[in-house]
């Protein structure tokens, strides 16, 4: 079977992907792609080509049921979506424009209510209502519809937005396990910060959550239940975040000698309030004692009164004589800080 790389209508090789656009003829037999490409971002899908081949009977060739089932998924991929043809919808997002196949569509819930509700069959999705779904993302979702060579497109660029994507078109649990676990794996010390300010922007209303976990997180977002997932995924990582920089390391205690707690004090600088004052006072956070806890606290609440739009003062309380709900006798706490009252005169 021939691989599925094309060449762009000027004549450039083209990898396979969703960076090429579905798109018609051009009239003299060659297919063209739909002006304005959904994206350019050098992706390559596999080849679907059958290494072994097929059975014999009675001297003819025999394809088992999965060599015919993926022949015509590959079909339908490569004619279907990616060039266009025999198209019944045109679906339109942003400035571009992909010719698709309603019955394909359908697969999506979303897609199939849009279409219900339409006249037409132009339909078009507000993608700038959702800022979390980049172009790239959502054509690898819809590559999805016609087959599974997508899951080999997500990355962990573009994975969060794979994952929003799916979520918004919805029936395509695969895709969104697939791209949840590539995020998941993304979490890492030099992403932290990113994925701490990513949480951060799903929902500003988070709620302390019992047993001092992650605070709970209302899955709003396009996310769903995987907005709460990936948040306790970044909490998580923050708590293991002191071990695994060897941080409190008995050997190496001033912030200058160790540059493990240098980048800890710098990431709970930035920490949101309810991450910082949960994985300070977590009976899981990895530290000797509650006096060393209460200092390091004391040293981040210093960093964090230097960060930019600070609307409120923190402190830390170290109780003595036991311990509180949350497991320790080290107490996080913040108030409004008082605005300034201007005084008119005549």
């Amino acid at each position: 079977m021939a691989s599925l790389t094309h060449v762009f209508a000027n004549g450039a090789a083209a990898p396979n992907g969703v960076e090429v656009s579905a798109g018609p003829s051009n009239g003299n037999g060659h297919h063209a792609y739909a002006p304005g490409s959904p994206l350019d971002t050098g992706l390559t899908a596999p080849s679907t080509g059958f290494s072994s081949p097929p059975p014999h009977q009675n001297g003819h060739h025999i394809a088992p049921a999965h060599v015919h089932e993926a022949e015509i998924v590959n079909h339908l991929y490569h004619s279907g979506f990616q060039m266009g043809n025999y198209a019944d919808t045109n679906l339109h997002v942003h400035t571009r424009v992909y010719r698709l196949h309603a019955l394909i569509l359908s697969r999506s819930p979303y897609l199939a209510h849009v279409m219900s509700t339409s006249r037409t069959n132009a339909i078009y999705i507000p993608l700038e209502e959702e800022p979390h779904i980049t172009e790239e993302g959502f054509a690898v979702a819809l590559g999805f519809l016609y087959s599974s060579v997508s899951l080999s497109l997500v990355s962990r660029e573009n994975a969060r937005s794979v994952l929003a994507a799916a979520c918004l078109l919805g029936g395509m649990e695969v895709l969104c396990d697939h791209a949840y676990q590539i995020c998941q794996s993304s979490i890492s010390v030099d992403t932290i910060e990113e994925w701490i300010a990513f949480v951060e922007s799903l929902d500003n209303t988070a709620t302390p959550s019992e047993n001092g976990s992650a605070p709970d997180l209302t899955p709003s977002s396009v996310y769903g239940p995987f907005a709460k997932r990936l948040r306790d995924d970044v909490f998580a990582f923050t708590i293991g975040l002191p071990e695994l920089l060897q941080a409190f390391h008995p050997h190496t205690t001033p912030s200058a000698e160790n540059p493990g707690l240098e980048t800890l004090l710098r990431v709970y600088s930035h920490l949101p309030f309810d991450f910082f004052k949960h994985a300070i006072e977590s009976p899981s956070f990895p530290i000797a004692s509650d006096q060393a806890r209460f200092k390091f606290a004391k040293s981040a609440i210093a960093r964090r009164k230097q960060a930019a739009g600070r609307d409120a003062e923190e402190s830390v309380v170290l109780a003595f004589g036991g311990v509180g709900d949350s497991g320790s006798a080290v107490h996080i706490t913040r108030k409004l800080k008082k605005r300034s009252l201007w005084k008119v005169t005549k």
